[in-house]
């Protein structure tokens, strides 16, 4: 049924007729993950490769004389054979999970606002787009019949730039769809599918992409179409946009277009996973489907609850999408006369707590037969907060990563050695084959991670280059950097949403303390930090502000580093090269969290509050924690007390541990710390298991 989806080549390509897959392995983002589709960009245009990052990009780019001189290279041929040759066994291969464990005529609708599987492809934030991104890299890897939906954003989400005062700017580029992995979706009269919107007083007609993830394929909704009325056509321009109506408007979109592109198609879900609350109009719409097919409402309700999961991402009911009900009022018209019942009778179900608010995370609740918060913890609070509308306990699946895509190439290319291109999937059936890494020596172990930190160094003193000399600072001064970040350092990293609750400056509670930790001559420590604050989150900004602030006192210059424009490309550097993850929320507000899960696979040990996956992820020897567990409501005590907490740890333990070298020159406690992270993330903590395990609670029991 999903290979049925027929799309159109809109871009041509000026390629030889001997190397024309690449046009194909471009168009996929297979290889994102996958080395030999990687080695084929490296090796067809290194320095373009470098500058781009993108496969569609680059192949506009070149030209009928360096394509002249490729079909003469010999190293260039066979890096294609192989990548034709892994793309199609990847491809047309039945041997997979699902063709083990799954049953025939599944078809899972997965919905979600932003997709993070490649930076080349930037319709994503942060952490919700990569957990989507991982859990359809995943769902192809094991085969599973998955279909995603989301909405395509010409204008993507800001570019960040940071000023010398730490000012964040917001910088919003237009995207050239020429140059995306994304195709437009034929519709069975010719053309490009359309799906039409019903609003007051007019009908919104969204265009369907398609973009290839795998064997995955993934539906986006774009709404700038010549059809459209000029004040329509922006709707799916910008992610999270500031402007709640228009906020509305996009989730109205996804959520009813979303469903009306998939019953174009002919595409009939047995399941719906709707990913966080800002898809729930989807159940509305297949609400009114069904009662226009003549099911009463209550037997309809009941056949839209008992084939959906709603998926919560946020600890809090205060984190879930609401809106005022004036909007609801507004749009939602035709949709409840679809259903046979007033908006208000929509308000109610999007009601909680006696708020007088549209909730999506409550509408959604009410329609799914299975919600789920994405770590045990969380799973717990989810129950506690939202029992009254679920009426039973909500379950848990944990978090989880791509291992391919987050793993650095050392561990990755012992694992393809031992296991094969599949090892991700290999090692989920047989996990005690991880015991392998207990094989590989402290030596190469610690020269791994070194290859890794030196590449994150080199990196992220380019990116500091960058921001420096727009800030206008001299050739002597740019020259100095090249000594920044001096790899004999202990360097922890923090990189993340710069939301309050996770406390990015912290660390610096005490500034005596950090100073002296920082800067001891015998121990030195530098902290790198990275991370987007909401363009209408002041405090997070001013926390932005306040690490720019800190990183220029003179106790503090070249100990702390603040890199703009976290995506995913500096998210790789960071988890693979720092030497140990910093995490810091006020607890029990982190859900799960899943950049530390990215660090503990590359050996980057945690140093973290007991929150989140970090709470099922500690073992007591594969990283530390600090702080309290427990929530304290007097918040500058509970500050106090954690940061001075996270003295005593890095002083007494991490940064001993890290500087304690035998005859040489190896920290061997350090290396069976990193092994330990590795032992008990690799696995336990994979969006393979991930997708599994929802396929096994969820999935397979609608």
């Amino acid at each position: 049924m999903l290979e049925k989806i027929p799309v159109f080549n809109s871009v041509a390509f000026p390629v030889p007729q001997d190397f024309d897959r690449v046009v194909d392995i471009a168009n996929n983002l297979w290889w994102s993950w996958n080395s030999p589709g990687h080695q084929l960009w490296t090796s067809l245009a290194p320095r373009l490769w470098e500058q781009s990052h993108n496969p569609v990009e680059l192949l506009r780019a070149i030209g009928p004389e360096q394509w002249h001189t490729l079909t003469q290279s010999e190293s260039f041929t066979d890096r294609y054979r192989d990548a034709v040759t892994a793309f199609e066994h990847y491809m047309d291969s039945d041997d997979t999970w699902h063709g083990t464990h799954g049953r025939d005529g599944d078809c899972i609708a997965y919905f979600c606002t932003e997709y993070g599987i490649d930076s080349s492809l930037p319709i994503y934030s942060g952490g919700l787009g990569i957990l989507a991104g991982d859990h359809l890299k995943s769902a192809s890897d094991l085969g599973l019949p998955l279909v995603g939906v989301g909405l395509l954003y010409r204008r993507g989400y800001f570019h960040q730039e940071i000023e010398a005062d730490g000012d964040q700017q917001h910088i919003y580029p237009t995207l050239d769809l020429d140059d995306l992995p994304v195709r437009p979706v034929t519709a069975t009269t010719g053309g490009q599918l359309r799906v039409s919107i019903e609003v007051p007083g007019r009908v919104v007609q969204a265009a369907v992409w398609r973009v290839e993830v795998g064997r995955i394929p993934l539906l986006l909704l774009d709404t700038d179409v010549p059809e459209n009325r000029p004040s329509d056509r922006p709707i799916t321009h910008t992610l999270y946009v500031r402007g709640r109506e228009m906020r509305f408007a996009q989730e109205l979109i996804l959520g009813v277009g979303g469903v009306k592109a998939l019953d174009a198609l002919g595409i009939a879900p047995t399941v719906w996973h709707v990913n966080e609350g800002h898809a729930a109009m989807s159940m509305l719409e297949r609400l009114r489907n069904a009662v226009g097919s003549g099911i009463p409402l209550d037997t309809a309700r009941e056949q839209v609850k008992e084939r959906t999961l709603f998926t919560l991402h946020t600890p809090v009911p205060a984190g879930n999408e609401k809106f005022d009900r004036a909007l609801s009022a507004k749009y939602l018209g035709p949709v409840a006369e679809g259903i046979g019942v007033e908006v208000g009778e929509l308000n109610e179900w999007a009601s909680s707590n006696g708020e007088e608010m549209f909730d999506l995370g409550a509408l959604a609740i009410r329609f799914a037969n299975n919600v789920n918060g994405v770590s045990a913890r969380h799973g717990e609070i989810v129950t506690r907060d939202w029992s009254h509308l679920i009426g039973h306990e909500a379950i848990s699946v944990t978090n989880g990563v791509h291992t391919p895509t987050w793993m650095g190439r050392e561990g990755s290319r012992m694992l393809r050695n031992d296991f094969g291109m599949e090892w991700a999937t290999k090692l989920l059936e047989n996990p005690d084959d991880i015991k392998r890494l207990s094989e590989v020596n402290d030596y190469l172990i610690w020269q791994w991670h070194q290859n890794r930190k030196d590449a994150f160094t080199t990196f992220a003193r380019g990116r500091l280059r960058r921001q420096f000399a727009r800030h206008g600072q001299s050739p002597d001064e740019l020259g100095s950097l090249e000594n920044l970040l001096p790899t004999d350092r202990l360097t922890l990293g923090f990189a993340r949403r710069f939301a309050t609750y996770k406390r990015a400056t912290l660390l610096f509670n005490d500034l005596e303390r950090i100073t002296e930790l920082l800067a001891n001559p015998d121990r030195p420590v530098q902290l790198v930090f990275a991370g987007k604050a909401h363009p209408a989150d002041d405090h997070g900004q001013a926390l932005i502000r306040r690490l720019v602030e800190l990183s220029r006192l003179p106790q503090l210059v070249g100990h702390i580093h603040v890199l703009e424009d976290y995506d995913a490309r500096i998210a790789r550097y960071m988890v693979q090269g720092c030497d140990v993850w910093v995490n810091s929320p006020r607890p029990p507000m982190e859900a799960s969290g899943t950049s530390g899960m990215k660090a503990a696979i590359n050996g980057v040990p945690n140093l973290s509050v007991l929150d989140g996956w970090w709470v099922e992820g500690y073992t007591g020897d594969n990283g530390w924690v600090f702080g309290s567990e427990e929530p304290n409501d007097d918040w500058d005590a509970a500050d106090a007390h954690d940061a001075d907490d996270f003295y005593r740890v890095l002083e007494e333990e991490v940064a001993p541990l890290f500087f304690d070298r035998d005859d040489e020159g190896l920290p061997t406690g350090w290396i069976e710390m990193m092994r330990r992270a590795i032992d008990t993330s690799l696995v336990r903590f994979s969006a393979h298991r991930m997708v599994a395990e929802y396929y096994e609670k969820a999935y397979h029991q609608q």
